[in-house]
């Protein structure tokens, strides 16, 4: 029996993405596609490149109250738009890819390759956002082996252009971001919250002083995060600490070089690294994951795999796109 699978939101960037990784995942089959815009149309009028199967696939105009059948509901939507639509499904299993349930009571923080037993058998899961699953990664050895200081970390993170969503503002497009480098978010970013409260969790302290600045870059997809902290540790005991905590993760990992974004394209891989200089008592931190893969739809499935007790690297054993 096929799980069956809702995705809202699938014009989207995320929503697209989902759609992809759900096309050829071996259990998983796309029974229920919904967004605005593009409300009526056929799957394939949308994306003329999907399988054949689901090329007849309507998108419907998203309603809550009026769903089909399903094992589980994608939602991809921006911040603000599912908290209270979402309220209105019942009984589903359901995973936010948006912002609006990160640390909201009754709801699990999906960030997959840290705390998978978590996830198994939960039915709302709040997925992390792309800058989070960048930086958290890295960092998540390190704070548990108390390596690092939870206080006074800087992030410093640069994303591609996808990561502001599909719609987007006119700064996004092309003429405006070719060629430039460009700054936002600065102290107030959505994302602050959930990587004050998660290193907070995993340092066993306050994150008092965190500083993350968001940069975009004229690049589709990818994010580096660029991390700085205070410790005593070497190089080596970072990366052995890393390979440590990820053993068994299949997602995660590990180089002795800095990664680069190319490295992730297309998959939901993510690259760690580190250097440290004892004497310094500084250790930065190096995370890279695809915004689109890990950073939003690539754990979305991990997280759906987790919870429907399938096995955890269902559906996203690709390899990234090379060039």
């Amino acid at each position: 029996m096929s799980i069956r699978i809702g995705i809202v939101g699938i014009s989207g960037f995320g929503g697209g993405e989902a759609m992809r990784l759900v096309a050829g995942h071996p259990e998983f089959e796309l029974v229920y596609a919904a967004g605005e815009g593009s409300a009526g149309q056929r799957l394939a009028e949308r994306f003329p490149g999907v399988p054949a199967k689901l090329a007849g696939l309507v998108i419907e105009k998203w309603d809550p109250a009026r769903l089909p059948p399903l094992d589980v509901l994608f939602a991809s939507l921006p911040t603000g738009a599912s908290r209270e639509a979402l309220a209105r499904v019942p009984g589903h299993v359901k995973i936010d890819i948006g912002g609006d349930h990160r640390y909201a009571d009754g709801w699990t923080y999906g960030l997959a390759d840290v705390w998978p037993s978590e996830i198994a058998g939960q039915t709302r899961i709040a997925n992390p956002g792309c800058f989070p699953a960048a930086a958290l990664t890295p960092l998540a050895p390190l704070l548990a082996a108390q390596l690092i200081s939870p206080e006074n970390i800087v992030i410093d993170a640069k994303t591609g252009i996808s990561g502001a969503g599909r719609g987007g503002d006119s700064k996004f497009g092309y003429a405006e971001s070719n060629e430039n480098l460009i700054p936002y978010g600065l102290l107030k970013h959505v994302h602050m919250p959930e990587i004050e409260s998660t290193i907070a969790r995993l340092g066993g302290g306050s994150a008092a002083g965190l500083v993350f600045t968001p940069h975009l870059v004229p690049m589709t997809r990818g994010i580096l995060a660029t991390i700085y902290a205070r410790g005593r540790a070497t190089t080596a005991q970072c990366l052995d600490a890393a390979r440590r905590f990820y053993a068994n993760s299949a997602f995660v990992r590990v180089t002795d070089t800095p990664p680069q974004t190319k490295w992730a394209t297309g998959s939901n891989l993510a690259f760690v690294s580190y250097a440290a200089d004892p004497d310094r008592n500084l250790v930065i931190a190096l995370g890279v994951v695809d915004n689109l893969g890990k950073g939003a739809a690539g754990q979305a499935v991990q997280n759906a795999n987790l919870m429907c007790g399938l096995a955890e690297t269902a559906g996203l054993e690709g390899g990234p796109v090379w060039p």
